[in-house]
């Protein structure tokens, strides 16, 4: 069984679950049984047909998950039958069965939490990246982002601290505030003309040279204002819709750096030895403890109407994922 749209549009009104024949891997191919498969927004983004890669249909949406290999073609070399693996394909995941080239995986430690697994590929690499490809930041350093109670804030958060960086996070609900500061947020404030007052009383004379941007508009604007002169603002996502327009002060006077971050993209070029350099110190801060991400709940695939549903619904309390 899969999940499946041959036309863009609502996603309670386009996805199907259709069965298929998967086939048996042949050479380099091996066959996984998947187990579980987020709901990401980038998902939900696909099926609509506003993701920045359009579908060709029939397509499975799913750009992330987890499963086990059930069987291998004559010469696999890296996989043997029963690993844990998860798709580094684009997409795809929402399905029972994957047949793909063996490194089209990335091998995890068998005894590796599954649902853990699923979540993987998106938020904490993503987040990984935010913090290391665009300013090489030293112990202490100051890291600012909105949509601190995101999936990749929480990873953020969650990730600097083990890396001895701080973190001032904004986040729209009072709530959230204690929330994210129990995960390792170091400061947190509502995303408010106050809340950056606050924050540049804060580090004072300190420089805040990384500043992480998933909302766009009036938003990011607030970051551009905490984020020291000579400072980068990398924007990963676009929670409000709304353009990121770039008032002229910030490019003459702060001399800031407007750059963006598309995972899919860097996964596409990116080698094996890149991705695993990526993946080794996130797999072991989740076997540690250090770097787990909050599930709302998880939904057999039967129940996929439900499952996006609840997906597209604001105050979750994590992800909502899907078991096949």
């Amino acid at each position: 069984m899969r999940l499946v749209i041959h036309q863009s549009g609502v996603p309670s009104e386009v996805v199907f679950l259709e069965e298929f024949e998967a086939g048996e891997p042949q050479g380099h191919e091996v066959r996984v049984r998947m187990l579980y498969a987020p709901i990401n927004p980038a998902d939900l983004n696909f099926i609509e047909g506003t993701y920045g890669k359009a579908p060709n249909f029939p397509a499975v949406p799913g750009v992330e998950g987890c499963g086990r290999v059930e069987s291998v073609g004559e010469a696999v070399e890296s996989l043997e039958v029963g690993d844990l693996v998860i798709p580094l394909s684009a997409w795809g995941s929402w399905t029972t069965t994957m047949v793909l080239a063996e490194n089209q995986f990335a091998k995890l430690p068998k005894d590796f939490d599954e649902v853990q697994a699923a979540m993987l590929r998106v938020n904490p690499t993503t987040a990984w990246r935010l913090l290391h490809e665009y300013r090489l930041l030293e112990q202490g350093d100051w890291v600012v982002q909105n949509a601190g109670n995101s999936g990749v804030g929480r990873a953020v958060i969650q990730i600097a601290k083990s890396q001895g960086f701080r973190t001032i996070s904004f986040v729209r609900r009072q709530e959230l505030i204690a929330e994210l500061k129990a995960l390792g947020g170091d400061a947190v404030f509502l995303d408010d003309a106050e809340g950056v007052r606050l924050a540049l009383e804060l580090v004072g004379e300190e420089k805040v040279r990384l500043a992480l941007n998933a909302v766009g508009g009036d938003s990011a604007l607030r970051l551009m204002e905490v984020v020291s002169v000579s400072g980068a603002v990398v924007t990963y996502g676009a929670m409000s819709r709304r353009s990121l327009k770039v008032p002229n002060k910030y490019l003459i006077f702060k001399d800031l750096e407007i750059r963006g971050c598309w995972l899919s993209r860097w996964m596409d070029h990116a080698s094996s030895a890149e991705i695993a350099e990526v993946m080794q110190p996130l797999v072991a801060m989740v076997m540690k403890g250090d770097l787990l991400q909050p599930v709302e709940r998880v939904f057999e695939v039967g129940e996929y109407r439900e499952a996006l549903a609840r997906a597209q619904e604001s105050g979750r309390a994590g992800k909502v994922l899907l078991k096949f």
